[in-house]
Protein backbone atom coordinates (compact mmCIF):
# COMPACT_ATOMS: atom_id res chain seq x y z
CA UNK A 1 0.00 0.00 0.00
CA UNK A 2 1.11 3.72 -0.70
CA UNK A 3 3.90 2.57 -3.52
CA UNK A 4 2.69 2.68 -7.25
CA UNK A 5 3.16 -1.04 -8.25
CA UNK A 6 3.19 -2.22 -12.03
CA UNK A 7 -0.12 -2.65 -12.16
CA UNK A 8 -0.97 0.89 -10.46
CA UNK A 9 0.84 2.18 -13.63
CA UNK A 10 -1.00 -0.25 -15.99
CA UNK A 11 -4.04 1.17 -15.06
CA UNK A 12 -3.14 4.93 -15.74
CA UNK A 13 -1.70 3.72 -18.83
CA UNK A 14 -4.55 2.40 -20.22
CA UNK A 15 -6.81 5.28 -18.48
CA UNK A 16 -4.34 7.65 -20.33
CA UNK A 17 -5.22 5.68 -24.01
CA UNK A 18 -8.60 6.14 -23.53
CA UNK A 19 -9.01 9.49 -22.66
CA UNK A 20 -6.41 10.57 -25.29
CA UNK A 21 -6.74 7.64 -27.75
CA UNK A 22 -3.43 6.12 -29.48
CA UNK A 23 -2.88 9.13 -32.58
CA UNK A 24 -3.35 11.30 -30.03
CA UNK A 25 -1.00 10.56 -27.54
CA UNK A 26 1.84 9.44 -30.16
CA UNK A 27 1.18 13.52 -31.09
CA UNK A 28 1.74 14.99 -27.77
CA UNK A 29 4.76 12.91 -27.22
CA UNK A 30 6.25 14.21 -31.14
CA UNK A 31 5.38 17.50 -30.05
CA UNK A 32 7.26 17.27 -26.82
CA UNK A 33 10.18 16.21 -28.80
CA UNK A 34 9.92 18.63 -30.51
CA UNK A 35 9.86 21.17 -27.91
CA UNK A 36 13.01 19.51 -26.82
CA UNK A 37 15.05 20.22 -29.92
CA UNK A 38 14.21 23.13 -30.29
CA UNK A 39 15.33 23.87 -26.46
CA UNK A 40 18.31 22.09 -27.10
CA UNK A 41 19.43 24.12 -30.41
CA UNK A 42 18.73 27.57 -28.10
CA UNK A 43 20.67 26.15 -25.35
CA UNK A 44 23.14 25.77 -28.52
CA UNK A 45 23.12 29.10 -30.01
CA UNK A 46 23.43 31.01 -26.68
CA UNK A 47 26.74 29.41 -26.26
CA UNK A 48 28.03 30.58 -29.47
CA UNK A 49 27.09 34.58 -28.81
CA UNK A 50 29.72 36.48 -27.16
CA UNK A 51 27.99 37.95 -23.70
CA UNK A 52 26.85 41.17 -23.44
CA UNK A 53 29.12 44.32 -22.11
CA UNK A 54 28.39 44.76 -18.08
CA UNK A 55 26.74 47.58 -17.88
CA UNK A 56 28.01 51.19 -16.28
CA UNK A 57 28.23 51.34 -12.36
CA UNK A 58 26.20 53.82 -11.10
CA UNK A 59 27.72 56.85 -9.42
CA UNK A 60 29.13 56.80 -6.02
CA UNK A 61 27.76 58.95 -3.53
CA UNK A 62 30.66 60.25 -0.92
CA UNK A 63 30.89 62.20 2.19
CA UNK A 64 27.32 63.28 2.11
CA UNK A 65 26.05 64.37 5.37
CA UNK A 66 22.21 63.14 6.48
CA UNK A 67 19.45 65.35 6.14
CA UNK A 68 18.53 67.07 9.34
CA UNK A 69 15.78 65.07 9.99
CA UNK A 70 17.69 61.80 10.21
CA UNK A 71 20.46 62.91 12.10
CA UNK A 72 20.55 60.59 15.32
CA UNK A 73 20.88 63.93 17.42
CA UNK A 74 17.92 65.57 15.67
CA UNK A 75 15.69 62.09 16.18
CA UNK A 76 16.56 61.99 19.92
CA UNK A 77 15.81 65.74 20.66
CA UNK A 78 12.34 65.04 18.72
CA UNK A 79 11.46 61.91 21.17
CA UNK A 80 12.59 64.62 23.69
CA UNK A 81 9.98 67.48 22.51
CA UNK A 82 7.67 64.84 21.77
CA UNK A 83 7.82 63.40 25.34
CA UNK A 84 7.40 66.86 27.03
CA UNK A 85 4.71 68.18 24.64
CA UNK A 86 2.51 65.19 25.91
CA UNK A 87 2.64 65.16 29.48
Amino acid sequence: MGGMSITHWIVVAVVVMIFFGKGRFSDMMGDVAKGIKSFKKGMSEDDSTPPAAPPAPAPRLENQPLPPENTPQNTAQNVANDIKNNQ
